[in-house]
């Protein structure tokens, strides 16, 4: 029985005297025309609503997230947007002190950044010689979080990295720090994230590649430079893959 029922719905598959797809070749090119807009549609909903890939190109969140760090980003949380019509869905919840958020960065919206929440909306935010301060509570460094430049705090023009505030986060907004606190581009020195620039929820390093400053350079405009790097990346493939990384949950 079962292999009448695969010849029944071979019979009905082929044409009756050719042995060829009914509909000839047309038919068959368009439903794999059919299949990969399906599918290619499906990856755009996924990547722009749900997860996206980033790579972590600076040490700002050290030791949390290192360079060369690639992460995936759950989009649906915070309330994900739609390109083209313009909506948002409704969000889960918003953005709270602890998450590790990318957003778009307010001074370029067409860059993303990814820093730790630290502070939101009504809440108030200081930074008296290094440490940090929300309402009044201090807030110790995240696990992996650190300071590059140990105790000596910094005077002049740079005083808002260990200085700053106190500050109270507009309604809607969101502060934000980097784990790297004396190498960190964030909130002390741009303002605050609008809530319409959260873009999503860093969730888990699914690849991590380490850097080697002996690795050789490369540019399209030069195929020897460009088989060169994939000569050497090859050959040191497991020596530069973290394979500690790979899985690590973001907290």
């Amino acid at each position: 029985m079962a292999n009448g029922g695969i010849m029944t719905k071979r019979s009905r598959e082929l044409s009756p005297g050719g042995g060829r797809p009914a509909g000839g070749p047309m038919h068959v090119i368009w439903e794999y025309a059919k299949s990969l807009a399906i599918a290619f549609l499906l990856a755009i909903v996924i990547k722009t609503s749900i997860v996206e890939a980033y790579k972590i190109p600076s040490g700002s969140m050290e030791d949390t997230l290192l360079v060369g760090d690639f992460l995936l980003a759950n989009k649906f949380l915070y309330g994900s947007h739609l390109p083209l019509v313009n909506y948002r869905f409704p969000a889960i919840r918003d953005p709270k002190p602890g998450d590790v958020v990318i957003f778009k960065f307010p001074n370029d919206p067409s860059v993303n950044y990814i820093k730790r929440c630290v502070a939101v909306g009504g809440q108030t935010v200081e930074v008296r010689n290094k440490r940090l301060y929300v309402d009044g509570e201090f807030v110790p460094l995240p696990a992996n979080g650190k300071f590059t430049n140990g105790e000596r705090v910094e005077p002049g023009a740079r005083s808002a990295r260990d200085n700053f505030g106190p500050y109270k986060v507009p309604e809607g907004n969101f502060f934000m720090m980097g784990d790297n606190r004396d190498n960190s581009y964030d909130s002390r020195f741009w303002g605050t994230v609008p809530r319409d620039l959260v873009q999503g929820k860093a969730m888990v390093i699914h690849w991590s590649w380490g850097t080697d400053e002996k690795a050789p350079s490369w540019s399209w405009r030069d195929p020897l430079s460009v088989g060169q790097a994939f000569l050497y990346n090859a050959a040191h493939f497991f020596g530069r893959v973290r394979w500690n990384r790979l899985g690590d949950v973001i907290r």
